[in-house]
């Protein structure tokens, strides 16, 4: 039976630990209590926020006047399996670094540079959770999730989900619930491509070889881990949303206008903003390039109560006593002294809920 209580603080169940309490949190363990709650805040009239992980969320310091569904579901099945693949289904509520692990001890490809990354299951198709090369969007072939305008189960295949970078239809709107998300994996206990050079360079490989899935999750953790992007409770390095901004992605002429930009403040000879292929005439960046040629370095501000990482300019962090108006000043400082320097506006992935940044 889904718990409920009045009040409730929300910062402990985000990563950022900020942020006020909620009318009222239902905590809620099965696909049909998920459906009961969410159906009988919209009967109601009253506001909703779905809350998975917490680990993409900055909640306002007023807390959240109406309904927070905090998603706890849990099952992970095998749908098919053959030499090759094999088809998993796992529940919105699982904890997404335990589902990615057990891949990897049952020689399932696909999803190892995806470790450490917190949250759950259900919220990495909403965000097309990537790093180091991967992206769920590759594996997912499935989602269920409830359409709360139709009052019904609706399943998406993988080109109705408009997977892009860092966004998807989940993204869009609240109008679904994610319920359940189905993998395909390969077999035969090899990663996918090694596809970042610091990872090759750890394990000792070329890019593009393939190593033991054990050895790529490890390599992934101890980079995330460099960055301070695994949680830890007693490193206030990882009190934060991971990355706050994604990379931009900018057509011809504005990278063009970005690059005369970095010339003009950093010198002809100076360091030149990274460049990568995007696709239909567009090209992607470094947010964290971006950040920190625009003087926003490694533990800006410290002591706080809000900074940068002392490991990775692109994680606000909270000290151990910021509150979200702290994070958001911050994160606007960055913003803003990023767009005055380059002309570029940094895209916050966090999403704020009850203010604005």
């Amino acid at each position: 039976m889904a718990a409920v209580s009045h009040g409730a603080r929300l910062a402990p169940l985000t990563t950022m630990r900020v942020g006020g309490p909620a009318d009222t949190l239902v905590t809620v363990v099965t696909a049909d209590e998920v459906v009961d709650a969410v159906r009988a805040a919209d009967s109601a009239g009253t506001p909703l926020l779905v809350l998975s992980g917490g680990s993409n969320l900055v909640i306002a310091d007023e807390g959240f006047r109406g309904t927070v569904v905090r998603i706890a579901t849990k099952g992970v099945r095998v749908e098919s399996r053959d030499d090759e693949r094999v088809v998993v289904t796992v529940a919105a509520g699982e904890v997404w670094d335990e589902v990615v692990p057990r891949a990897v001890a049952s020689g399932w490809s696909g999803i190892e540079a995806l470790s450490g990354i917190p949250g759950l299951t259900g919220a990495t198709p909403v965000q097309n959770v990537g790093a180091y090369g991967q992206e769920v969007a590759q594996t997912i072939t499935r989602v269920l999730a409830r359409d709360r305008q139709e009052h019904r189960q609706v399943t998406f295949d993988n080109a109705q989900c408009e997977f892009t970078y860092r966004h998807s239809l989940f993204k869009q709107s609240g109008r679904h619930i994610v319920l359940e998300v189905t993998f395909e994996l390969g077999r035969g206990g090899l990663s996918a491509p090694v596809a970042y050079a610091d990872p090759a360079r750890q394990l000792g490989v070329e890019q593009g070889e393939r190593v033991p899935l054990a050895a790529a999750r490890e390599a992934v953790l101890v980079q995330r881990g460099n960055r301070g992007m695994v949680l830890d409770e007693g490193d206030h390095d990882t009190w934060s949303c991971g990355s706050f901004f994604t990379n931009p992605i900018l057509p011809t002429a504005q990278m063009d206008a970005l690059v005369e930009r970095a010339a003009q403040r950093l010198g002809p000879d100076g360091p030149v903003p990274p460049i990568f292929p995007a696709g239909d005439g567009r090209s992607k960046t470094s947010a964290a390039w971006l950040i920190d040629k625009a003087g926003f370095g490694k533990g800006h501000r410290m002591p706080g109560p809000a900074a940068l990482s002392t490991k990775h300019t692109l994680a606000v962090t909270n000290r151990g006593s910021a509150t979200a108006a702290d994070v958001a000043a911050l994160a606007r400082e960055v913003r803003d002294g990023v767009r005055e320097a380059f002309g570029v506006t940094l895209v916050n992935e966090p999403v704020f809920v009850g203010h604005e940044l």
